[in-house]
This record gives C-alpha cells, structure tokens and sequence, in this order.
C-alpha cells in the first residue's frame, strides 16, 4: 500500500478535528516573534533552546520539513528568517497560508515527502527543522541523506523524534495505566493489527506510523554527514503513565560537516 498517500489522507482528517498538532499559532505569538521574543517545539512540551539557531534570523534559509500546521514556520518567518514549510498534508500546509496571509508573512509552502526532497537544490538552505514526524516513514534514513544533500556545509539540523520505548508497550493498555510489554523493535502500526482490524484501520483514515531503532535515529545522521551538537529529551507533560518513567521524545541538534 501506499504508506505516504494513507498518511497524507490522515493528517488532512486530523486537521478537520482540531488535533492538536495541526493547531496554528496565534496572531499575538506572531507579533512577540517579530518583536524578537521568539521559541518554537520540535517535540511536545520542551522549547528548542535559543542558543540552537543564529543569534540573528535575519535572512536565514530555512526549510521547516514534515512541519505543516501553522507553528513552526511562521514563528521563524516572523523571527526574520527565509521559510520554506513542506508537508505531507495540504490541510496543514493551508494553516501556514493562513496563518502568513493572516499577519503579513512572506513563506513558501510545498506539500510533499520528506524522504524525497529532490524539488529542492543541493546545499540550498542553513538549517532544517523537523519537529517529530519521521515517525510516519518506513525508512528514515533516506530522510537523513536529504536533508544532508539540501543544507549548506556546517548547515544545522535540528530535529525531534521518539524514543522507541514508547512503542514496546500494548497501547490500549498503557492509556489504561498497565505497562505490557508486547512489541518488537523495528515495528509499525500495522504489525499490531490483526486483518479485520487492518482492514477498518485503513478505511477509517488511521495514520501508519514506525517504530525506529535509535541507531537508526542517531547513528543514520552521524553516517549522512552529520556532527551531533545538542541532545535534549521531552515527554507528554504528565498526560500518560510512562512520563513517570522515562521521556519518550528526543531532539538533536546536528552540524553537516563535509570531509575533504
């Protein structure tokens, strides 16, 4: 099946019901950017520290990659930065239109796959912001080896991800408090699933997600050229049992170094 067309589909129904990840910023978080009082999430609760990016934005390319929805990439357009923001989902695409057309922001959008960005030149752009997303492909390195083609030498890569040990646990039992181990790693949703529930899954728009070993995350960047520069983990805020016990999202940040 087409995992990307099924995942694109799903996030333009989670942007009919308000998730909360499709929710745009607002016209007065806007106005503190452009003032210079400016912070973004690339995973759930945790700001991205400041001394992560260039003092100045000024100018700045930027490619906001898997992250449509109206948050990220206003708020650095607004911080002065050149902006590209590409999605999988043309819904949360529309909210960063709406949300530039609303407060007078110069961005550009362009919906498509984040392990295929060959819409975009080589060495085009100073930074790349992926919040947590990478989730939705099968294979994440290729995601790695893009984003290394499109950035500048010495260009940052700051991105969040999932700890695998979020997805070992039966989920229906988690949200009931019960910690069950019961599922390997690598693995996706559809793994889970018996083929009736699969069938219904599907049909009802679900999105496919992947349980990425963590030497996939980490070592997949370092083996695309990339220098590790800043580590940081974060967790649901208290909503779920497992925030007792360990954080269940990562951020990096990472330089590409090119060797001669």
């Amino acid at each position: 099946m087409n995992t990307s067309k099924q995942n694109s589909i799903a996030w333009d129904k989670k942007v009919e019901e308000g998730s909360r990840y499709t929710q745009s910023v607002s016209a007065e978080i806007i106005n503190k950017s452009k003032a210079g009082d400016w912070e973004i999430t690339v995973t759930t609760e945790k700001s991205v520290p400041r001394d992560w990016f260039p003092k100045n934005l000024k100018g700045v390319k930027i490619l906001c990659l898997a992250s449509g929805g109206g948050q990220q990439g206003p708020v650095l357009a607004a911080a002065g930065a050149d902006v590209t923001v590409t999605d999988i989902s043309k819904k949360q695409l529309e909210q960063d239109q709406m949300v530039a057309k609303r407060d007078g922001l110069n961005l550009k959008t362009m919906q498509g796959d984040m392990s295929d960005l060959s819409e975009f030149d080589d060495e085009s752009y100073d930074i790349v912001v992926n919040p947590v997303s990478n989730l939705f492909v099968k294979d994440v390195r290729p995601v790695w080896n893009e984003v290394s083609r499109v950035l500048k030498n010495k260009g940052i890569l700051i991105c969040g991800f999932t700890n695998p040990l979020l997805w070992i646990f039966d989920d229906n039992q988690e949200r009931k408090g019960i910690l069950d181990v019961k599922n390997a790693i690598p693995s996706s949703t559809l793994d889970f699933l018996k083929k009736d529930e699969l069938e219904d899954y599907i049909k009802t728009n679900q999105t496919i997600e992947y349980a990425h070993t963590l030497e996939d995350q980490i070592q997949g960047q370092i083996d695309a050229g990339f220098l590790i520069s800043g580590f940081f983990e974060d967790d649901f805020g208290g909503k779920r049992i497992l925030d007792n016990y360990i954080k269940t999202f990562i951020a990096t940040r990472a330089i590409k170094l090119k060797v001669e």
